[in-house]
Protein backbone atom coordinates (compact mmCIF):
# COMPACT_ATOMS: atom_id res chain seq x y z
CA UNK A 1 0.00 0.00 0.00
CA UNK A 2 1.26 3.52 -0.73
CA UNK A 3 1.83 5.74 2.27
CA UNK A 4 0.79 9.28 2.96
CA UNK A 5 3.55 11.85 2.74
CA UNK A 6 5.30 12.84 5.99
CA UNK A 7 3.60 16.23 5.95
CA UNK A 8 0.22 14.51 6.09
CA UNK A 9 1.34 12.06 8.74
CA UNK A 10 2.70 14.94 10.81
CA UNK A 11 -0.55 16.88 10.68
CA UNK A 12 -2.54 16.36 13.84
CA UNK A 13 -5.83 17.58 15.23
CA UNK A 14 -5.28 21.18 16.35
CA UNK A 15 -5.18 21.86 20.07
CA UNK A 16 -8.17 24.17 19.66
CA UNK A 17 -10.32 21.47 18.09
CA UNK A 18 -9.07 18.93 20.65
CA UNK A 19 -9.90 21.11 23.64
CA UNK A 20 -13.35 21.87 22.21
CA UNK A 21 -13.90 18.14 21.72
CA UNK A 22 -12.81 17.44 25.30
CA UNK A 23 -15.03 20.27 26.54
CA UNK A 24 -18.04 18.63 24.90
CA UNK A 25 -17.02 15.22 26.18
CA UNK A 26 -16.70 16.39 29.80
CA UNK A 27 -19.52 18.94 29.79
CA UNK A 28 -16.98 21.69 30.37
CA UNK A 29 -17.30 25.44 30.00
CA UNK A 30 -15.27 26.16 26.87
CA UNK A 31 -12.90 29.07 27.46
CA UNK A 32 -10.44 27.54 25.00
CA UNK A 33 -11.32 27.91 21.35
CA UNK A 34 -11.96 31.49 20.36
CA UNK A 35 -15.48 31.50 19.00
CA UNK A 36 -17.93 34.07 20.41
CA UNK A 37 -20.94 33.15 22.49
CA UNK A 38 -22.99 35.99 21.01
CA UNK A 39 -24.94 35.78 17.78
CA UNK A 40 -23.84 38.00 14.89
CA UNK A 41 -25.45 41.45 14.69
CA UNK A 42 -28.95 41.64 13.23
CA UNK A 43 -27.82 43.84 10.34
CA UNK A 44 -25.42 41.11 9.19
CA UNK A 45 -28.02 38.34 9.46
CA UNK A 46 -30.60 40.46 7.63
CA UNK A 47 -28.09 41.12 4.83
CA UNK A 48 -27.44 37.38 4.51
CA UNK A 49 -31.16 36.62 4.25
CA UNK A 50 -31.46 39.16 1.45
CA UNK A 51 -28.47 37.68 -0.39
CA UNK A 52 -29.45 34.01 -0.27
CA UNK A 53 -31.48 33.25 -3.35
CA UNK A 54 -30.16 36.33 -5.11
CA UNK A 55 -26.35 36.03 -5.13
CA UNK A 56 -25.75 32.29 -5.17
CA UNK A 57 -23.19 31.47 -7.85
CA UNK A 58 -19.41 31.66 -8.01
CA UNK A 59 -17.70 34.96 -7.52
CA UNK A 60 -14.34 35.68 -9.10
CA UNK A 61 -11.42 34.20 -7.10
CA UNK A 62 -10.43 37.71 -5.98
CA UNK A 63 -13.87 38.12 -4.45
CA UNK A 64 -17.20 39.80 -4.99
CA UNK A 65 -16.48 43.34 -6.25
CA UNK A 66 -18.87 44.86 -3.71
CA UNK A 67 -16.99 43.22 -0.85
CA UNK A 68 -13.55 44.11 -2.21
CA UNK A 69 -14.68 47.72 -2.42
CA UNK A 70 -16.25 47.63 1.06
CA UNK A 71 -13.08 46.20 2.64
CA UNK A 72 -10.95 48.67 0.72
CA UNK A 73 -13.09 51.59 1.86
CA UNK A 74 -12.91 50.35 5.45
CA UNK A 75 -9.12 49.99 5.36
CA UNK A 76 -8.43 53.06 3.27
CA UNK A 77 -6.98 51.18 0.29
CA UNK A 78 -8.09 50.60 -3.29
CA UNK A 79 -10.60 47.76 -3.56
CA UNK A 80 -8.58 46.48 -6.52
CA UNK A 81 -5.83 45.56 -4.05
CA UNK A 82 -8.14 43.37 -1.94
CA UNK A 83 -8.41 39.58 -2.30
CA UNK A 84 -11.28 37.86 -0.47
CA UNK A 85 -10.49 34.47 1.08
CA UNK A 86 -12.32 31.67 2.85
CA UNK A 87 -11.33 32.86 6.29
CA UNK A 88 -8.07 34.37 7.50
CA UNK A 89 -6.43 30.95 7.75
CA UNK A 90 -6.74 30.52 4.00
CA UNK A 91 -5.44 34.06 3.54
CA UNK A 92 -2.32 33.20 5.52
CA UNK A 93 -1.84 29.97 3.57
CA UNK A 94 -2.26 31.75 0.23
CA UNK A 95 0.43 34.23 1.29
CA UNK A 96 2.74 31.42 2.42
CA UNK A 97 2.42 29.83 -1.02
CA UNK A 98 2.86 33.19 -2.74
CA UNK A 99 5.78 34.67 -0.82
CA UNK A 100 8.19 31.97 0.30
CA UNK A 101 9.39 28.52 -0.63
CA UNK A 102 12.26 26.01 -0.39
CA UNK A 103 15.42 27.52 1.03
CA UNK A 104 13.64 30.54 2.49
CA UNK A 105 13.19 31.46 6.14
CA UNK A 106 10.14 33.14 7.62
CA UNK A 107 10.64 35.16 10.77
CA UNK A 108 7.87 35.11 13.38
CA UNK A 109 7.42 35.57 17.12
CA UNK A 110 6.92 32.96 19.82
CA UNK A 111 4.45 32.23 21.36
CA UNK A 112 3.22 31.67 17.83
CA UNK A 113 -0.29 31.09 16.48
CA UNK A 114 -0.52 27.43 15.57
CA UNK A 115 -0.94 27.65 11.78
CA UNK A 116 2.07 29.87 11.08
CA UNK A 117 4.79 27.24 11.34
CA UNK A 118 2.94 24.40 9.51
CA UNK A 119 2.00 26.74 6.67
CA UNK A 120 5.61 27.85 6.26
CA UNK A 121 6.74 24.23 6.16
CA UNK A 122 4.05 23.24 3.66
CA UNK A 123 5.38 26.03 1.42
CA UNK A 124 8.84 24.48 1.77
CA UNK A 125 10.28 27.24 3.95
CA UNK A 126 11.79 27.17 7.42
CA UNK A 127 10.11 28.98 10.31
CA UNK A 128 12.43 30.91 12.62
CA UNK A 129 10.88 32.16 15.85
CA UNK A 130 12.05 34.95 18.12
CA UNK A 131 10.78 34.58 21.69
CA UNK A 132 8.71 37.26 23.35
CA UNK A 133 9.87 38.04 26.88
CA UNK A 134 7.43 37.47 29.75
CA UNK A 135 8.06 39.38 32.96
CA UNK A 136 5.77 38.51 35.93
CA UNK A 137 5.23 42.22 36.60
CA UNK A 138 5.40 44.04 33.28
CA UNK A 139 4.08 41.22 31.08
CA UNK A 140 4.95 40.51 27.46
CA UNK A 141 7.54 42.46 25.48
CA UNK A 142 9.40 42.19 22.18
CA UNK A 143 13.20 42.32 21.96
CA UNK A 144 13.73 44.20 18.71
CA UNK A 145 17.49 43.56 18.80
CA UNK A 146 16.84 39.83 18.95
CA UNK A 147 14.44 40.16 16.03
CA UNK A 148 17.06 41.93 13.95
CA UNK A 149 19.74 39.40 14.93
CA UNK A 150 17.53 36.56 13.67
CA UNK A 151 17.55 37.87 10.08
CA UNK A 152 19.81 35.88 7.75
CA UNK A 153 20.45 36.00 4.00
CA UNK A 154 17.74 33.33 3.68
CA UNK A 155 15.07 35.41 5.43
CA UNK A 156 12.28 36.16 2.98
CA UNK A 157 9.43 37.46 5.11
CA UNK A 158 8.40 38.66 8.54
CA UNK A 159 5.05 37.46 9.88
CA UNK A 160 3.60 39.67 12.61
CA UNK A 161 0.31 39.51 14.52
CA UNK A 162 -1.06 42.67 16.18
CA UNK A 163 -3.24 42.66 18.24
CA UNK A 164 -1.35 39.51 19.06
CA UNK A 165 -2.92 36.10 19.67
CA UNK A 166 -2.19 34.70 22.24
CA UNK A 167 -0.45 37.42 24.28
CA UNK A 168 -2.88 40.29 23.66
CA UNK A 169 0.03 42.58 22.79
CA UNK A 170 -0.57 45.61 20.58
CA UNK A 171 2.70 46.84 19.10
CA UNK A 172 3.17 50.59 19.27
CA UNK A 173 4.03 52.92 16.40
CA UNK A 174 7.67 53.26 17.49
CA UNK A 175 8.14 49.47 17.52
CA UNK A 176 6.46 49.09 14.15
CA UNK A 177 8.63 51.85 12.71
CA UNK A 178 11.72 49.88 13.71
CA UNK A 179 10.26 46.70 12.24
CA UNK A 180 9.65 48.51 8.95
CA UNK A 181 13.25 49.79 8.95
CA UNK A 182 14.41 46.20 9.45
CA UNK A 183 12.18 44.93 6.63
CA UNK A 184 13.39 47.59 4.21
CA UNK A 185 17.04 47.12 5.15
CA UNK A 186 16.83 43.41 4.33
CA UNK A 187 14.15 43.70 1.61
CA UNK A 188 11.63 41.49 3.42
CA UNK A 189 7.94 40.99 2.78
CA UNK A 190 5.71 41.74 5.77
CA UNK A 191 2.65 39.61 6.47
CA UNK A 192 0.58 41.50 9.03
CA UNK A 193 -2.12 39.35 10.63
CA UNK A 194 -4.61 41.96 11.87
CA UNK A 195 -7.73 39.86 12.34
CA UNK A 196 -8.34 41.48 15.74
CA UNK A 197 -7.91 45.02 14.41
CA UNK A 198 -11.22 46.18 15.93
CA UNK A 199 -10.82 44.28 19.21
CA UNK A 200 -8.51 46.50 21.21
CA UNK A 201 -8.60 48.15 24.63
CA UNK A 202 -7.01 51.57 24.62
CA UNK A 203 -5.29 53.24 21.70
CA UNK A 204 -6.24 52.03 18.21
CA UNK A 205 -3.59 49.70 16.75
CA UNK A 206 -1.42 51.02 13.93
CA UNK A 207 -1.82 49.09 10.68
CA UNK A 208 1.55 48.12 9.24
CA UNK A 209 0.33 48.82 5.71
CA UNK A 210 0.18 52.52 6.61
CA UNK A 211 3.93 52.43 7.32
CA UNK A 212 5.15 50.17 4.51
CA UNK A 213 2.44 49.83 1.83
CA UNK A 214 4.91 48.61 -0.79
CA UNK A 215 5.76 45.38 1.06
CA UNK A 216 2.91 44.70 3.51
CA UNK A 217 0.13 42.15 3.05
CA UNK A 218 -2.60 42.71 5.65
CA UNK A 219 -4.84 39.82 6.65
CA UNK A 220 -8.30 40.53 8.08
CA UNK A 221 -11.40 38.64 9.18
CA UNK A 222 -15.10 39.38 9.05
CA UNK A 223 -15.60 36.49 11.45
CA UNK A 224 -13.63 38.22 14.21
CA UNK A 225 -15.16 41.63 13.56
CA UNK A 226 -18.77 40.53 13.20
CA UNK A 227 -19.05 37.59 15.62
CA UNK A 228 -19.41 35.10 12.74
CA UNK A 229 -16.30 32.90 12.80
CA UNK A 230 -18.09 30.06 11.00
CA UNK A 231 -18.85 32.18 7.95
CA UNK A 232 -15.21 31.96 6.85
CA UNK A 233 -14.92 35.32 5.13
CA UNK A 234 -11.47 36.86 5.30
CA UNK A 235 -9.32 39.10 3.15
CA UNK A 236 -5.85 40.16 2.11
CA UNK A 237 -4.97 43.79 1.45
CA UNK A 238 -2.06 43.53 -1.00
CA UNK A 239 0.62 46.01 -2.00
CA UNK A 240 -0.48 47.87 -5.12
CA UNK A 241 -0.48 45.75 -8.27
CA UNK A 242 -0.06 42.33 -6.62
CA UNK A 243 -3.65 41.22 -5.98
CA UNK A 244 -4.01 39.49 -9.35
CA UNK A 245 -1.12 37.14 -8.72
CA UNK A 246 -2.27 36.43 -5.16
CA UNK A 247 -5.80 35.70 -6.44
CA UNK A 248 -4.26 33.31 -8.94
CA UNK A 249 -2.83 31.25 -6.08
CA UNK A 250 -6.05 31.61 -4.08
CA UNK A 251 -8.16 30.10 -6.89
CA UNK A 252 -6.25 26.81 -6.59
CA UNK A 253 -7.76 26.28 -3.14
CA UNK A 254 -11.42 26.94 -2.44
CA UNK A 255 -11.65 29.10 -5.62
CA UNK A 256 -14.02 31.57 -3.97
CA UNK A 257 -15.74 32.20 -0.67
CA UNK A 258 -19.52 31.65 -0.32
CA UNK A 259 -20.98 34.40 -2.46
CA UNK A 260 -24.11 35.16 -0.37
CA UNK A 261 -21.95 35.57 2.72
CA UNK A 262 -19.58 37.85 0.83
CA UNK A 263 -22.56 39.98 -0.19
CA UNK A 264 -23.80 40.08 3.40
CA UNK A 265 -20.42 41.19 4.73
CA UNK A 266 -20.19 43.82 1.99
CA UNK A 267 -23.44 45.33 3.23
CA UNK A 268 -22.54 44.94 6.91
CA UNK A 269 -19.10 46.55 7.01
CA UNK A 270 -20.25 50.13 6.39
CA UNK A 271 -23.25 49.59 8.66
CA UNK A 272 -20.99 48.40 11.47
CA UNK A 273 -19.14 51.71 11.21
CA UNK A 274 -22.32 53.76 10.98
CA UNK A 275 -23.81 52.10 14.07
CA UNK A 276 -20.54 52.17 16.05
CA UNK A 277 -20.84 48.42 16.44
CA UNK A 278 -17.16 47.87 17.18
CA UNK A 279 -17.13 50.35 20.06
CA UNK A 280 -19.98 48.44 21.71
CA UNK A 281 -18.15 45.17 21.10
CA UNK A 282 -15.00 46.49 22.74
CA UNK A 283 -16.92 47.81 25.74
CA UNK A 284 -18.66 44.50 26.33
CA UNK A 285 -15.53 42.43 25.86
CA UNK A 286 -13.63 44.78 28.15
CA UNK A 287 -16.17 44.08 30.89
CA UNK A 288 -15.93 40.33 30.35
CA UNK A 289 -12.13 40.52 30.34
CA UNK A 290 -12.17 42.31 33.70
CA UNK A 291 -14.59 39.74 35.13
CA UNK A 292 -12.39 36.85 34.04
CA UNK A 293 -9.09 38.49 34.99
CA UNK A 294 -10.34 39.44 38.46
CA UNK A 295 -11.67 35.96 39.11
CA UNK A 296 -8.45 34.28 37.99
CA UNK A 297 -6.37 36.58 40.18
CA UNK A 298 -8.57 35.72 43.16
CA UNK A 299 -7.68 32.07 42.49
CA UNK A 300 -3.96 32.75 42.62
CA UNK A 301 -3.19 33.16 38.94
CA UNK A 302 -0.86 35.80 37.56
CA UNK A 303 -2.89 37.47 34.82
CA UNK A 304 -1.47 39.58 31.99
CA UNK A 305 -4.10 42.06 30.87
CA UNK A 306 -4.34 42.12 27.06
CA UNK A 307 -4.44 45.29 25.01
CA UNK A 308 -6.26 43.51 22.20
CA UNK A 309 -7.89 40.24 21.00
CA UNK A 310 -10.43 38.39 23.12
CA UNK A 311 -7.88 36.26 24.97
CA UNK A 312 -5.80 36.75 28.07
CA UNK A 313 -2.76 34.82 29.22
CA UNK A 314 -2.21 33.71 32.78
CA UNK A 315 0.30 31.76 34.83
CA UNK A 316 -0.80 29.23 37.41
CA UNK A 317 1.90 26.61 38.12
CA UNK A 318 -0.57 24.23 39.78
CA UNK A 319 -3.00 24.05 36.85
CA UNK A 320 -2.78 22.08 33.64
CA UNK A 321 -5.23 22.42 30.78
CA UNK A 322 -5.78 18.67 30.50
CA UNK A 323 -6.67 18.25 34.17
CA UNK A 324 -8.81 21.37 34.29
CA UNK A 325 -11.08 20.15 31.50
CA UNK A 326 -11.32 16.66 32.98
CA UNK A 327 -11.66 17.46 36.68
CA UNK A 328 -12.84 21.05 36.91
CA UNK A 329 -15.00 21.12 33.79
CA UNK A 330 -13.26 24.18 32.31
CA UNK A 331 -11.46 24.12 28.96
CA UNK A 332 -8.52 26.47 28.32
CA UNK A 333 -5.56 26.28 25.94
CA UNK A 334 -2.17 25.16 27.31
CA UNK A 335 0.76 27.47 26.71
CA UNK A 336 2.78 24.75 24.98
CA UNK A 337 0.34 24.92 22.05
CA UNK A 338 2.04 28.18 21.06
CA UNK A 339 5.67 27.08 21.41
CA UNK A 340 7.83 25.03 19.08
CA UNK A 341 11.40 26.31 19.41
CA UNK A 342 11.74 27.92 22.84
CA UNK A 343 10.96 27.10 26.45
CA UNK A 344 7.35 27.52 27.59
CA UNK A 345 6.81 29.67 30.69
CA UNK A 346 5.70 27.20 33.38
CA UNK A 347 1.97 27.20 34.01
CA UNK A 348 1.12 29.35 30.97
CA UNK A 349 -2.52 29.22 29.83
CA UNK A 350 -4.55 31.12 27.24
CA UNK A 351 -8.13 31.82 28.27
CA UNK A 352 -10.89 33.21 26.05
CA UNK A 353 -13.32 35.87 27.27
CA UNK A 354 -15.49 35.97 24.12
CA UNK A 355 -17.97 33.86 26.08
CA UNK A 356 -21.07 34.94 27.97
CA UNK A 357 -20.75 36.51 31.39
CA UNK A 358 -22.74 33.57 32.75
CA UNK A 359 -20.27 31.08 31.27
CA UNK A 360 -17.32 33.04 32.61
CA UNK A 361 -18.95 33.09 36.05
CA UNK A 362 -19.67 29.34 35.90
CA UNK A 363 -16.07 28.65 34.88
CA UNK A 364 -14.70 30.70 37.77
CA UNK A 365 -17.01 28.91 40.22
CA UNK A 366 -15.79 25.54 38.95
CA UNK A 367 -12.16 26.60 39.15
CA UNK A 368 -12.71 27.85 42.71
CA UNK A 369 -14.20 24.51 43.70
CA UNK A 370 -11.32 22.67 42.07
CA UNK A 371 -8.78 24.93 43.77
CA UNK A 372 -10.36 24.05 47.09
CA UNK A 373 -9.75 20.39 46.22
CA UNK A 374 -6.09 21.22 45.40
CA UNK A 375 -6.17 19.89 41.85
CA UNK A 376 -2.56 19.93 40.64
Amino acid sequence: MPQLLPRALASQESVFARMSRLAAQHGAVNLGQGFPADTPPAFLLDAARRAVGTVDQYSAPAGLPALRDAVGADLGVDGADIVITTGATEALNVLALSLYGPGDEVLMLEPVFDVYIPQARLAGADAVTVPMTLDPVSGWSLDLKALGAAVTPRTRALLLNSPYNPTGTVFGAAQLDQIVVLAREHDLWIVSDEVYDELYFGERPVGLRTLAPERTFTVGSAGKRLEATGWRVGWIACPPGLSGMVAGIRQQGSFCSPTPLQAAVAAALPQARAEDFYAGLRAEYGARMNLLAGGLRDLGATVFTPRGTYFLTALHPQWSAELLVERAGVAVIPGEAFYAQHAVPPGLLRVAFCKSRDDIGRALDRLASSAALSIP
